[in-house]
C-alpha cells in the first residue's frame, strides 16, 4: 500500500500544536473532540455570521461546562497561538502522527513521540516535515531566488498528484498555502509582499534533512517544459518589441477577436484621433464600441495619452477605452484611467499584454507532443480494502 504524503489538510502551524498538546493533556479524547463540535455548530448565516475575532469573549458566550473550560485552556496556552475555532487542524495532526495517545484512565498525554515533537527534536521534526511536503517545499523555494505560490502551484500540484490523495485546484492551493506558512512561522521561509524566499536557516535544515531523494522523472520534465515555455515568452517579447508598428496595430486586432471582440477594424493612419483599433463587445445584454490605442516603445506612458485617447472617445461614438503598451505606464496613471465621472480606460502593459496573447493562443501554438502517464494508485488501494 503507498505510503502517502502531505496528509492533514487544514495543516496546523508546530506552534499552534503544540499548544493544543498541552492544553488538552489530562483530557479525555472523546470532551476534546465534543469540545471542537460544539463550535463547529455555531456556523450562523450569510445574513448573521459568527464572530470568531476574540476567543476571550466568545468561549464564555457560546461555551459551557467541559466545552469552556478546554477551549480556554487551548486559548491560554502557549500566549494565545491557536484560537480554539481553529483547533480542528491540530486535532487531526496530533492524531495522524500519533503524537498523542489515551493511558489506562482514558486521558489524553503525549506519546513519547509527541514528547519529542514538544521538545523540537530534530529527528521528528524532520519525519514530520518529510511526510507533510514541507521539505519538498524547501526544495522547490532553495531552486529560486524567491516565488509567488502562483509560480510554485504547477510543480506543487505535480508533487501532490504522485503521494497525495489531495486532488482539487482547491487543495492544492490551501495545502501550500499552509505549509508555506508553517515555514514563515518557524523563520525557514520569508515573506516580503506576496513573495516567498527561502532562508539561510532554511537551506542549512534543507541540507540537514532528508535522505537521499530519489530523481523524479515527472518533476524534471515539468521543469524542463516550464523553462521552454519561458523562453519562448521572451522570444515573443522579443518579436513584438521589434515588429513594424502597423503590424503590432492587427497584432492587437487579432487578439481583440480571439477575446470576442466583433467588427474589429485597424483605423487608417490619419483622421483616427489617436485611435488605432475599434471593436464592438457584448456587455451584459448591451453592445458597446470600445476603442484601442497602442504603443510600441520603450519609454512609460504618461498621462497625456490618456487624456488623448478619452478625447477620442465620442468621436467614435465609444463610451470607453484601452491602452497597450510594450512598455510600462508612469505613476499616476492607473488613478487617471478611472478617474471618477470620466470614461473608464484600461491599461495594458507590456507584461500583461503578453499574458494575453498567450492566454488567447495569439502569436504562439500549443504543442500536445507530451503525453504523461500516471499509475492511479489510489484505485488499487481501494480495490485491495474491497
Amino acid at each position: 500500500m503507498k505510503n502517502y504524503k502531505v496528509i492533514t489538510p487544514l495543516f496546523p502551524t508546530y506552534a499552534q500544536a503544540r499548544a493544543m498538546i498541552k492544553a488538552v493533556k489530562g483530557y479525555p479524547v472523546k470532551s476534546v473532540r465534543n469540545m471542537i463540535t460544539a463550535i463547529h455548530e455555531q456556523t450562523g448565516t450569510p445574513q448573521n455570521p459568527v464572530d470568531w475575532s476574540e476567543p476571550h469573549i466568545w468561549i464564555a458566550e457560546r461555551l459551557t461546562g467541559l466545552d469552556a473550560e478546554i477551549a480556554q485552556q487551548i486559548w491560554e496556552s502557549d500566549d494565545h497561538v491557536l484560537n480554539p475555532r481553529h483547533s480542528y487542524g491540530s486535532y487531526m495532526f496530533i492524531n495522524n502522527f500519533g503524537l498523542m495517545g489515551c493511558n489506562d484512565e482514558g486521558d489524553w498525554e503525549p506519546t513519547a513521540k509527541g514528547q519529542g515533537f514538544l521538545n523540537d527534536d530534530d529527528l521528528i521534526i524532520r519525519e514530520l516535515d518529510d511526510q507533510e511536503g514541507l521539505i519538498q517545499l524547501l526544495e522547490l523555494l532553495a531552486r529560486r531566488e524567491q516565488a509567488k505560490r502562483g509560480e510554485l502551484l504547477p510543480e506543487w500540484q505535480a508533487f501532490l498528484h504522485q503521494y497525495s490523495k489531495f486532488a482539487s485546484m482547491s487543495s492544492v492551493k490551501t495545502t501550500l498555502h499552509a505549509r508555506l506558512y508553517n515555514l514563515v512561522e518557524r523563520g525557514l521561509v520569508s515573506r516580503e509582499g506576496v513573495s516567498y524566499q527561502i532562508t539561510d536557516a532554511g537551506r542549512k535544515w534543507l541540507g540537514m534533512a532528508l535522505p537521499e531523494c530519489k530523481t523524479d522523472p515527472r518533476k524534471e520534465l515539468l521543469e524542463a517544459v516550464k523553462r521552454y515555455n519561458q523562453q519562448q515568452k521572451e522570444l515573443l517579447r522579443e518579436q513584438i518589441v521589434s515588429m513594424n508598428p502597423y503590424k503590432f496595430e492587427h497584432l492587437i486586432a487579432q487578439l481583440l477577436e480571439a477575446m470576442g471582440y466583433e467588427q474589429v477594424e485597424v483605423t487608417k493612419a490619419s483622421g483616427d484621433k489617436g485611435v488605432d483599433v475599434v471593436g464592438k463587445v457584448q456587455v451584459g445584454i448591451t453592445t458597446i464600441t470600445e476603442v484601442v490605442q497602442v504603443k510600441r516603445m520603450q519609454n512609460n506612458i504618461t498621462r497625456p495619452y490618456i487624456d488623448q485617447l478619452r478625447g477620442a472617445l465620442p468621436y467614435h461614438k465609444a463610451i470607453r477605452g484601452t491602452l497597450i503598451t510594450t512598455s510600462k505606464f508612469a505613476a499616476k496613471c492607473a488613478e487617471a484611467a478611472m478617474f471618477p465621472g470620466a470614461a473608464p480606460i484600461t491599461l495594458i502593459d507590456g507584461e500583461r499584454l503578453l499574458e494575453l496573447l498567450i492566454e488567447n493562443n495569439v502569436g504562439i501554438r500549443r504543442s500536445n507532443a507530451v503525453e504523461l502517464l500516471d499509475v492511479d494508485l489510489q484505485l488499487f488501494d481501494e480495490l485491495e480494502m474491497e
